[in-house]
């Protein structure tokens, strides 16, 4: 009998919630057709995805609404289509939450004094790749008031940290010790989410020359 390949370690790979589906075969003549579910509702083809000779499937458009759980077949089937499908492997993928599970970029934020012991911290939200009604969404318009910010930071030359969190995308720290130079770090925090995707990456460090901050 033919060898038939078959999708393995198959494994969601989603930043911004841009959502890609991705596994290894070994090479071959055979193509994938992808199937997506959402909460276990009917199968559906995944337009960009049929047929396709490259081991990855971009779901970032279908995976909407973002706060459900989704699963993936991943079917092989043959150069012509002589063959009941039935008798082709295919593969599920693990369930995939882009709203829960989606890993979040570095942020950029500037820093501005407000006095010699008050800086306020402005943050931009990373965008996401998705567009809809003519905008480009940001993980703020996904996330809405889930989105919070964690901003660590310290004194120059002190080893000791402190973390504020932020409703907003702009966030007002005080109490800092006039003269002294401070270094800020922020990243996006969703403790709505399971712990080990709670928080996004740290944003580069960003340090004040005692107390003239440039913005």
């Amino acid at each position: 009998k033919n060898f038939v390949p078959k999708a393995e370690k198959v494994q969601w790979v989603s930043l911004d919630f841009k959502t890609i589906l991705t596994w290894t075969t070994k090479a071959s003549n055979y193509t994938y057709t992808v199937l997506y579910s959402g909460d276990e509702s009917d199968w559906k083809e995944s337009p960009d995805c049929i047929r396709v000779s490259e081991s990855e499937c971009d779901l970032t458009n279908y995976l909407i609404p973002f706060d459900r759980t989704y699963s993936a077949d991943i079917q092989t089937e043959a150069e012509t289509m002589d063959y009941d499908l039935e008798e082709f492997p295919h593969t599920y993928s693990p369930l995939f939450n882009p709203y829960r599970e989606s890993n979040i970029s570095a942020v950029k934020f500037t820093v501005e004094a407000v006095d010699e012991s008050r800086v306020i911290i402005n943050i931009t939200d990373p965008l996401t790749s998705i567009h809809q009604r003519g905008k480009q969404l940001s993980i703020r318009d996904v996330l809405k008031k889930d989105l919070k910010y964690k901003i660590s930071y310290y004194k120059s030359g002190s080893t000791g940290k402190r973390d504020i969190i932020s409703d907003s995308s702009m966030a007002e720290v005080s109490e800092l010790d006039a003269g002294q130079s401070y270094c800020f770090m922020v990243a996006a925090f969703i403790p709505s989410r399971p712990k080990n995707t709670q928080q996004g990456a740290w944003s580069i460090q960003w340090c004040t020359n005692g107390h003239i901050l440039k913005g």
